[in-house]
């Protein structure tokens, strides 16, 4: 590893600019807003539904920042934080795979820098000012407490009054705000719960938005880390896709971009939950809008969703692609070559791609380090122009609008249904000029994880709906989006190892 200042040298950051965690990581204090520096081209890297293990969109995305460095290239990777449910759970952990890898990884992969542990901090903190509030003789007569305690470790026994910090409102203002100032305002903004009269009772109404805010003061700082192959990488804050918006924070994406010449992000699980509320959520609010979608596939993904037929499969991707379409005029579908792809799979993948007239090419970095996405990077250098920009809805629409545009335009859906519960929260929310955020599984464009493929004329059944006033978004519930995971039987926990001297080993 090089030492992280050398790597902030390489976007133009000198030692003042870095608050320093030991000799590989570092806290970046830098301006974005007051800089002068032309704003780099921004690149999403997306997924078709992917597979239980995920499908390589962090290590596609740290590929391609290798690949555009080595074309020399001013290149950052602006990539989420790994939360310590997955790395201790099923899946593992989030620095990528193969030679395309954040380092140092064991250390990015639980504490990192502590920011998770802030913000469950400041999360809980809010959650016992409530509870003092009420036990000093309730003033504000709250009535009902909405508001959960939180954790970053998956523990079924505490659904109900907890969810894991991914899915906290904290989470998803702390990627959202744009400063400490805005910080400030959204936190401010939560509602923590109602009175007997059904009023709303907010974080600011407890003198509680400084005291929580400064828990926050060093997490809102975008991280700098490296590569496999010393290029920069900035990591920063993880909200879960299937739950809130699946973006890493718009603090660091625009310091990236007053950084580099390109910024490759990624958003989380596939395109009908991470890249539109990327685009509903966090561009549109922003101003920022990417250049390129890359839409990255691997053929077991593909066979998944069609019963191990890959000619079944495929309809999945034709799905992302007509839904990724509209948002740009440069698609690119990445395959996230495996070693035991075949060739003539490879050529199946070519050739739909190409009947449908949109851009392919194959990506090797899990197996090939910086050299695996040369191709794709240089087809990155020679974009033309994006012609198009695109939203789902427009932010004075109805919220019964709003939801029959995301459903049936945006995911296929002929039939949408309300529960009584979420009928009951759509008159109470009808007049919130807000976005909306879809919450339902990643393994399925419906509701249900196993219709797989391409699914037509099916039906969604809205089964609560809850809203997050301080992120500025009301979430959408489609079927049963479980807040606080269990560890599973074959958790990574089991295979984890320590030596005498802090080695360790077994980390996913």
């Amino acid at each position: 590893m090089k030492n992280i200042i050398q790597i902030a040298k390489k976007i133009g950051l000198t030692k003042k600019d870095l608050f320093l965690y030991g000799n590989y990581m570092s806290k970046i204090n830098y301006d974005y807003e007051n800089s002068t520096n032309k704003d780099g081209k921004l690149i999403l890297v997306t997924s078709i539904n992917p597979t239980p293990y995920g499908e390589g969109k962090t290590t596609l995305s740290i590929g391609l920042n290798d690949s555009l460095n080595l074309l020399e290239k001013k290149s950052v990777a602006a990539l989420r934080e790994p939360s310590l449910g997955p790395v201790f759970g099923r899946k593992g952990g989030a620095i990528g795979g193969g030679k395309s890898i954040v380092i140092p990884s064991n250390e990015i992969n639980l504490h990192f820098t502590g920011d998770f542990h802030a913000i469950t901090s400041a999360n809980n903190l809010l959650c016992a000012i409530v509870d003092n509030h009420i036990y000093q003789g309730n003033k504000l007569n709250i009535d009902k407490v909405i508001i959960k305690r939180c954790l970053d470790v998956n523990d079924r026994s505490l659904r109900g009054n907890f969810v894991i910090t991914p899915a906290s409102e904290i989470m998803a203002i702390f990627c959202l705000s744009k400063n400490i100032e805005d910080l400030k305002r959204r936190i401010g903004n939560i509602i923590v719960g109602y009175t007997k009269e059904n009023k709303e009772v907010y974080a600011k109404d407890l003198n509680a938005v400084d005291a929580v805010t400064l828990l926050l003061k060093d997490a809102i700082k975008p991280n700098l880390v490296q590569s496999k192959y010393g290029n920069p990488i900035l990591i920063h804050g993880g909200p879960f896709a299937n739950i809130a918006h699946g973006c890493s924070s718009i603090i660091a994406t625009k310091t990236a971009l007053k950084l580099s010449d390109y910024v490759i992000t990624e958003a989380g699980f596939g395109s009908d939950l991470g890249a539109i509320k990327f685009f509903d959520i966090k561009c549109k609010n922003n101003n920022i809008y990417p250049e390129a979608i890359i839409l990255n596939v691997t053929i077991q993904a593909l066979k998944h969703n069609g019963e191990n037929n890959l000619s079944k499969g495929i309809s999945n991707l034709e799905f992302h692609i007509n839904n990724m379409k509209k948002y740009t005029s440069n698609l690119i579908v990445a395959l996230n070559k495996f070693k035991e792809d075949k060739e003539e799979e490879i050529q199946f993948i070519k050739d739909f791609c190409t009947k449908l007239n949109i851009d392919f090419s194959i990506c090797t970095n899990y197996l090939d380090g910086e050299i695996g996405c040369i191709e794709l990077a240089n087809k990155i250098i020679n974009l033309k122009k994006n012609t198009k920009k695109y939203k789902v809805y427009n932010i004075n629409d109805s919220l019964e609008e709003k939801i029959n545009k995301m459903c049936r335009n945006e995911l296929g859906a002929n039939i949408i249904e309300y529960t009584d519960l979420a009928k009951e929260k759509l008159k109470l929310y009808k007049n919130k000029k807000l976005d909306i955020c879809i919450s339902k599984t990643p393994m399925s464009i419906t509701q249900n994880p196993k219709i797989l493929g391409y699914p037509k004329d099916f039906k969604l059944k809205i089964t609560d709906i809850n809203l997050y006033n301080g992120a500025g978004f009301i979430t959408i519930m489609l079927g049963n989006v479980i807040t606080m995971p269990g560890l599973t039987k074959d958790s990574n926990y089991i295979n984890m190892k320590i030596d005498n001297y802090g080695n360790i080993s077994g980390i996913n």
